[in-house]
């Protein structure tokens, strides 16, 4: 087993959002940071959200107004940080005679776009919706009215990636496949003992402090020889999600109101389809089995169905995919219920500080990678604690204005004419300014190397492997991008047999800030 000689500040295990926005914030404030992912880089949860940066409207109904308040806060720093990857959408809320009454949206809209943080977003407007373009999806004179809104869409999984990016360029040392068989403490240090779940190797290191940022796999890190009895526990909720063709032609998002008294939303998803979800239902079984059920995918069609014109049934169903959410189990009856806020629990087993993480939400990351380091503070060797730095710096292929997205699409093809408009535009929304640097100096398409399908090529494949971690092509067309929704079968197998009979050449391109 080798044993790393250095000892970093900072351990963390998973490789989530909230493992990996810790690592950024940790590292940027002058600590060694060492994180370990058993699998790919947001393959848990944090792939599998609604993919929405939101304050979360319907927590106003269980008097979560810390929680909303910071998300809504939050909205416009990610947005402002990550422009490429993060943009506004606005949200259309019918109002559902029978159900939550007019007055009550009204309020919560009221305080929704008035208790944090909104300044560049278009606050909330009626909608009449027998002469509007939203009402036409809709069942004709059942909705007449509904509020308009704004929140934020974001590739959930490219987050989590720019994260662990911008760690490891700062100094993090980033390890996919990588599990963490056993934690244990003596002489004031952690020792981690890990197995790379490739190629079996054995390695183990130390680290002053140690960060469990497990996920669903939470309360199961902490049985690998912590020495702790955690007080808190994790309430795993399921969420399922399902894809169908483009179901209208406007560029808004639907919220839409059950009788059960849950929503769903109804989302504009990569261009050509539309998204639905999602559900909530307490999950009992391992984390990386969860799967969206038959009951799951008709419950989403039939409450869509409830809303829209053209009903939605299973056979109209292209992908699914569902999630496990580790929320804290603050022992409320129903899954809905539970809340989204995170909690910490700080164990100092012989005086060496371990953090667990419970709960959290895609929006608060930052803010919850903040907080976690302000709970560390004494235990860190910080050389620059600067605080609150993650949210004026963007995070890689963000450094430009929120509004530059179409301009950096143009000057793409400006810049590489052999471009088409949608390949232009998928490579500036995934990796904003660094597309250039993805593209170099080709000079045609054939320069970009082999193609394999909707605008995928060899140079961002290995762009992908020696920047980005990716290792199969799951990495590549469900997280790293969505293009398994355009790809065949038999296209993402040719992928796979590419990504294992060629090792990836280093070439100039990839060098600056390869894996770390």
């Amino acid at each position: 087993m080798r044993l790393l000689e250095r000892i970093f500040d900072l351990a963390i295990i998973g490789g989530g959002v909230n493992g990996c926005g810790i690592a950024r914030d940790a590292v940027g404030r002058g600590n060694t940071v060492f994180l370990c992912e058993m699998n790919d880089l947001a393959s848990g949860t944090s792939s599998w959200s609604t993919k929405l940066v939101h304050g979360g409207l319907r927590y106003l109904e269980y008097y979560e107004f810390r929680l909303v308040r910071e998300a809504l806060i939050e909205r416009e720093i990610l947005w402002g940080i990550a422009p490429h990857i993060i943009r506004p959408l606005r949200f259309v809320l019918p109002h559902h005679a029978g159900l939550r009454p007019a007055w009550l949206l009204r309020l919560g809209l009221f305080l929704y776009d008035h208790i944090g943080g909104r300044h560049l977003l278009p606050a909330t407007r009626s909608v009449d919706l027998r002469r509007d373009e939203v009402g036409r999806p809709l069942i004709p004179n059942r909705y007449t009215r509904a509020f308009e809104y704004s929140d934020c869409f974001v590739d959930d999984a490219r987050l989590v990636v720019l994260n662990a990016r911008d760690a490891a360029d700062k100094g993090a040392e980033i390890r996919t496949r990588t599990r963490a068989t056993e934690i244990r403490q003596s002489d004031g240090i952690w020792t981690v003992s890990m197995v790379d779940t490739l190629s079996g190797a054995r390695s183990s290191i130390q680290a002053r402090a140690l960060i469990n940022a497990g996920g669903p796999w939470v309360e199961d890190v902490l049985g690998r020889g912590a020495g702790v009895n955690a007080k808190a526990k994790v309430r795993l909720v399921q969420g399922s999600h399902i894809v169908v063709k483009k179901l209208y032609d406007h560029d808004r998002a639907y919220m839409f109101q059950n009788a059960d008294g849950r929503i769903i939303f109804v989302i504009p998803y990569q261009d050509d389809f539309t998204l639905i979800g999602t559900t909530d239902r307490d999950y009992d079984g391992d984390p990386s089995k969860v799967k969206a059920t038959p009951e799951e995918i008709h419950y989403l069609c039939t409450a869509a169905s409830e809303y829209l014109a053209k009903p939605v049934t299973p056979e109209d169903v292209v992908w699914t995919y569902s999630g496990v959410r580790p929320l804290y189990d603050d022992g409320a009856n129903e899954a809905k219920a539970a809340t989204r806020d995170y909690v910490f629990e700080l164990d100092t087993p012989g005086g060496v500080p371990l953090l667990s993480i419970y709960g959290g939400k895609i929006t608060t990351y930052r803010r919850l990678a903040e907080e976690a380091l302000e709970r560390l503070a004494p235990y860190l060797r910080s050389a620059k604690a600067r605080e609150g730095w993650t949210g004026k710096w963007p995070l890689p292929g963000g450094d430009m204005d929120v509004s530059a997205v179409d301009g950096l699409i143009a000057e793409l093809q400006r810049g590489y004419p052999f471009l088409s408009h949608e390949h232009a535009r998928r490579l500036a929304r995934a990796y904003g300014t660094r597309a250039i640097k993805l593209l170099g100096d080709a000079k045609s398409a054939a320069d970009l190397g082999q193609a394999f399908g909707a605008t995928l090529t060899e140079r961002e494949v290995r762009y992908l492997m020696a920047n980005e971690w990716a290792v199969t092509a799951e990495d590549i067309v469900w997280r790293r991008s969505k293009l398994g929704l355009r790809l065949s079968a038999d296209e993402i197998a040719a992928l796979d047999d590419w990504i294992r009979t060629h090792a990836v050449q280093q070439s100039p391109l990839l060098e600056a800030g390869g894996r770390s």
